[in-house]
């Protein structure tokens, strides 16, 4: 890993809200490279959101430190930080506050210089990736719950940062709709975009995530890429999630240890294949 790959360095990161609380993180540290899909998986309450606060600068900690692109976060301002760390919040309405969608969407490229032109592509650009059809000048606010959270979603993929967080952005949202989404910010991963997916799912997680990290309790106690750790159902057992069902019939079929029902498929196909060549 080169000094340019590495997007986000977080190094021993304590944080509490208030004097005396519990602390939300302790002592959390890790590295974010150009061009990974890490899914963060973890019960409520073990740190995730506070975490992902934290990487784009919005939190800062008490101790231990938050570099972005090399920029400390307690010395940068956050609009600068946010050039660079797109953060999609929990509550699509934490963040909406325009009287059009085309304003919600065109804001963030207006501050950073893009022309008439180029904004305008943009936006037909996101809105396409979260399937969003609606006129630009209506109000965000008389759209569903779910449309809402497409088009907060939308003004982050119009802007395609370094690094994309997430923070549970299914919610009210269909299945195909979110394979859709996940499926283009794959294909940003690829171009050399970091994403950063807070998730229940582990489903969704482990069809699109190269890199799992795993919450409990304000610290990371796993942090691998996702079949090691998607694929280990006694850990997931034993931390309270449910393994996934490819994994489960691909080990007790003699197959393998799967968590893309893709790959289950084309080694099973081919399975098939050579042994009707050899009958």
């Amino acid at each position: 890993m080169t000094v340019l790959d590495k997007l986000i360095e977080a190094k021993d990161l304590w944080y509490r809200y208030n004097q005396g609380s519990d602390w939300a993180l302790r002592g959390v540290s890790l590295n974010i490279v150009r061009g990974e899909f890490i899914g963060l998986i973890g019960e409520n309450g073990a740190g995730k959101t506070t975490l992902a606060k934290h990487l784009n600068g919005l939190l800062k900690p008490n101790r231990g430190f938050v570099k972005v692109l090399g920029m400390d976060t307690k010395r940068t301002p956050t609009s600068k930080i946010a050039r660079h760390v797109g953060y999609v919040f929990q509550n699509p309405d934490s963040q909406i506050f325009a009287a059009t969608i085309y304003e919600e969407i065109a804001s963030g490229l207006k501050k950073l210089g893009y022309s008439n032109e180029e904004i305008a592509e943009r936006i037909e650009y996101a809105l396409k990736a979260v399937d969003l059809k609606k006129p630009l000048t209506i109000s965000p606010h008389i759209l569903s719950f779910g449309e809402r959270h497409r088009l907060a979603i939308a003004t982050i993929l119009a802007i395609k940062p370094d690094v994309i967080i997430l923070d549970e952005p299914f919610a009210g949202i269909d299945y195909r709709r979110s394979l859709q989404m996940l499926q283009i910010l794959r294909k940003l991963v690829e171009e050399g975009h970091s994403i950063v997916l807070i998730a229940h799912d582990l489903q969704l997680i482990g069809e699109v995530a190269d890199r799992v990290i795993v919450m409990k309790r304000g610290s990371i106690i796993r942090d691998g890429d996702v079949e090691e750790i998607l694929g280990d159902i006694g850990f997931l057992e034993e931390n309270g999630y449910t393994p996934l069902q490819v994994t489960v019939v691909g080990i007790r079929t003699g197959l393998g240890r799967y968590v893309r029902v893709g790959d289950m498929a084309r080694d099973l196909s081919k399975r098939i294949k050579d042994r009707n060549r050899a009958i």
